[in-house]
């Protein structure tokens, strides 16, 4: 959650009301000379000067709209438009709807003495001097939260409504030229993805960092429940139940406490979340990714490929629906916005411009100004820290289908993978911990275990004596040359038992060093599978080993229920899209700082193996 820009000031809420009060007054001749005022105008207008919760350089006005489902919910909106618009001057949308814009905070009370617009995207609007540059900044709560009304119903057909109705009513205001762009991160990037899939005229642009591409895979990864199935249902319910403030309008009071006469709303949307087949309803009309096919809106996404929170799955068949014009930002980062910066004031992604280059964009497709600067479509930074410039994500000079073999494991959670490492000696390590909690997609805790130290190793050497553990390994040989692993490995396999498995990728150092660099989780019956992991981006030099571990889920990312049973795997295979790093185009970026992170919390033993497949066959092409 990002800090607040705005000072706070004291005053009692009669006094903050009165204030207020007297804002709308003084200012309502220039509402009407800004065309500001339609009539579903409910409080407004306020400058910053009457107010130091509204950004400086707008004015602030609220207003109310129906969704476009015909279910009678209504939308509340708060609108920032450039102080001292001229009467019937017009200005293009940069529009916002998530959960996220409550008057009293993001995802909880923040302290606020009294009422004001949300400043989740104070950076974006400082960063881009988005009202010297001749925008609107548009703020809807999404039904459930803030001033709206109706049952929260998380990026489903009730929600998708309301970004339809969201962009056309931005679209038609006296004050918009009919240019609609949207920004957000994490849940309000999830509402960008969605605009572009309804395909309205008036969405001219989208900017999406680091969304979710389905739904599902946030909640479910093939039918194995993560934490968050319980976590991120009660976060929505506890947001879309925070109290208004005392200062607000008493249209915007009445909205906010919806769910205290409607408490089916929370039990219906913790239902949802309960649904572990993907193929049910519920799930299928949350595909994004699938429902992206032949969307054509520009779109601006960025993406860490190493984050514990929104995780790129599905990233690339979003990508490959999608037809319209694409920019990108992809690299080694957690769950940050472009512009965020760490405590030591280092660029949480590692790249200069973001803010500049996001402007740029919105002036193209909004404005119709040609870019000054020539961006690339995509820069992405590799495992190697290393920005590289190309024309799409992913660059794929060949794939590959690996035979892997076969092996078996006890689907027992790791505890015959504990009992190996313990009988070395060392001191037991304890089960990963099953995270509870409330979270949400913008605050999600990490919740992935390290290994104990030593234990990949152990069960590798357990593997090849012919003992059965909680997992087996195999492994490549060295590579002769660099080899970039690119876009969505899927793993495929014929297993004889039920229970669920496990896929982990690792890039392992001739000195048995080895990071883990992507995983998955199934549900297993006896059959065949097919499993794709998290989209990634991945250099493994050259004498490195690519080694794949096939298992029980030994980590606190899964809530999954161990069988006991004895899984017997055959035939398994690994599909990769390879990529040749010597080919890469420099483009400027730093390494982003959580990359170090993620290397000392997944680098473990493990000594490399027999070789028994060639990652590049034949050399190169």
């Amino acid at each position: 959650m990002r800090a607040r820009r705005a000072s706070v000031r004291t005053p009692s809420a009669l006094v903050a009301a009165l204030a207020l009060t007297v804002g709308l007054a003084g200012h309502a001749a220039a509402a009407r000379d800004a065309g500001a005022r339609p009539a579903a105008t409910a409080t407004g207008p306020v400058t910053h000067e009457e107010n130091d919760r509204v950004p400086e350089g707008s004015v602030w006005t609220q207003h109310y709209f129906p969704s476009s489902d015909r279910s009678g919910t209504q939308l509340h909106a708060d609108v920032l438009l450039p102080e001292g618009l001229a009467r019937g001057q017009k200005v293009p949308v940069i529009l916002s709807v998530g959960p996220y814009f409550a008057h009293s905070g993001q995802t909880g009370p923040e302290g606020w003495t009294r009422t004001g617009p949300s400043a989740r995207f104070q950076d974006f609007i400082e960063g881009t001097d988005l009202f010297d540059q001749g925008y609107a900044f548009v703020m809807v709560d999404l039904r459930g939260f803030g001033g709206s009304t109706g049952c929260l119903d998380w990026g489903g057909p009730g929600e998708q409504a309301d970004v339809r109705a969201a962009v056309d009513w931005a679209a038609k205001q006296p004050w918009s030229t009919g240019a609609v762009g949207m920004y957000g991160k994490s849940y309000d990037a999830v509402t960008g993805l969605i605009g572009n899939n309804l395909d309205q005229r008036a969405l001219k642009a989208v900017v999406a960092q680091e969304p979710l591409w389905d739904m599902y895979q946030y909640i479910y990864s093939n039918g194995v429940p993560r934490p968050n199935v319980t976590g991120t249902a009660d976060a929505y319910n506890s947001i879309a139940t925070m109290p208004p403030m005392a200062d607000d309008d008493p249209r915007y009071r009445a909205n906010a406490r919806y769910e205290e006469r409607h408490p089916e709303c929370l039990t219906e949307n913790s239902a949802g979340y309960r649904i572990s087949d993907q193929r049910d309803e519920h799930w299928t009309s949350r595909d994004l990714a699938r429902m992206a096919r032949g969307s054509d809106t520009p779109l601006f996404v960025t993406q860490g490929f190493v984050e514990n929170n929104t995780k790129p799955e599905e990233m690339e068949e979003y990508l490959d629906h999608h037809k319209g014009p694409e920019r990108g930002w992809l690299g080694q980062w957690d769950h940050v916005r472009g512009g965020d910066r760490t405590p030591d004031g280092r660029l949480a992604m590692g790249r200069e411009g973001w803010y500049a280059e996001t402007l740029s964009f919105y002036d193209q497709y909004l404005k119709g100004i040609r870019p000054a600067v020539r961006y690339p479509a995509y820069a992405v930074e590799d495992s190697t820290g290393a920005w590289r410039a190309q024309h799409t994500w992913p660059v794929t000079e060949r794939s590959v289908t690996l035979r892997l073999g076969g092996g078996s494991y006890v689907d027992d959670g790791g505890a015959s993978a504990r009992a190996a490492l313990t009988a070395t000696g060392r001191p037991a390590p304890q089960a990963p911990a099953q995270p509870d909690g409330e979270w949400d997609m913008e605050n999600a805790p990490a919740t992935e275990q390290p290994a104990p130290e030593g234990l990949a190793g152990v069960l590798a050497e357990r593997r090849q004596a012919g003992e059965v553990t909680s997992s087996f390994f195999v492994w490549s040989k060295p590579l002769k040359q660099a080899v970039r692993v690119t876009g969505t490995p899927q793993v495929t396999l014929t297993a004889k038992g039920e229970g669920n498995v496990m896929l982990k990728l690792y890039d392992v150092a001739p000195d048995g060093t080895a990071v883990m660099f992507d995983e998955q989780v199934s549900l297993v019956d006896s059959g065949r599978l097919s499993v794709d992991l998290k989209a990634t981006d991945w250099t493994l030099a050259a004498g490195h080993v690519l080694a794949v571990e096939i298992g029980s889920v030994r980590t606190g990312s899964w809530r999954d229920t161990p069988s006991g049973e004895t899984v017997e795997v055959k035939g398994a295979r690994l599909r990769l899209a390879l990529g040749d790093p010597a080919d890469d185009v420099a483009t400027p970026g730093d390494r982003s700082p959580y990359l170090d992170t993620y290397l000392r919390q997944y680098t473990v033993a493990l000594p490399a193996g027999p070789g028994t497949f060639t990652v590049v066959p034949g050399g190169r092409r």
